[in-house]
């Protein structure tokens, strides 16, 4: 007998705490700096960190704190649809709200934690913290990443 997963049964609105957390890919994405053309309201990711970001692992240092601690840190639970468009293409809560799968290298599907990495999706070693760079030098840090 097949089940189905509860990512794919639930909507994300009816997801435990435990289920919406577990949708986390650990890629750290989210915790780069952002710029938006206002013209086009297209989001640059920049390889500018959050300064709560570990450089060598990709994850948040403080993650149980971080709203708390980081004034515009990003609370994805009581995110809109629409403010979902600012995460990564891979993130899965968008992904879920735009009713696509998960990608074939999440750790849910895989039951590997370090899938994301050996899917190149993980910002371990490609940041620099925010305290290295200034505001107005933020487009010099613009990146790409991989859209899967």
């Amino acid at each position: 007998m097949s089940v189905t997963p509860f990512w794919e049964a639930k909507s994300l609105e009816s997801m435990s705490d435990a289920e919406w957390e577990s949708l986390c890919d650990g890629c750290g994405q989210c915790c780069l700096h952002k710029l938006v053309n206002e013209d086009t309201a297209d989001v640059f990711y920049t390889r500018v960190a959050c300064r709560l970001l570990d450089a060598e692992t990709g994850r948040c240092t403080r993650y149980a704190e971080r709203l708390a601690l980081v004034e515009d840190c990003l609370d994805v639970r009581h995110m809109t649809r629409h403010e979902l468009a600012w995460m990564p293409l891979s993130c899965a809560y968008r992904r879920l709200a735009e009713g696509k799968a998960l990608p074939a290298w999440h750790p849910l599907i895989t039951g590997d934690p370090a899938s994301v990495v050996s899917a190149g999706m993980s910002v371990m070693g490609k940041t620099v913290s925010e305290d290295t760079v200034g505001v107005d030098d933020l487009e010099e840090h613009i990146i790409e990443w991989v859209d899967t």
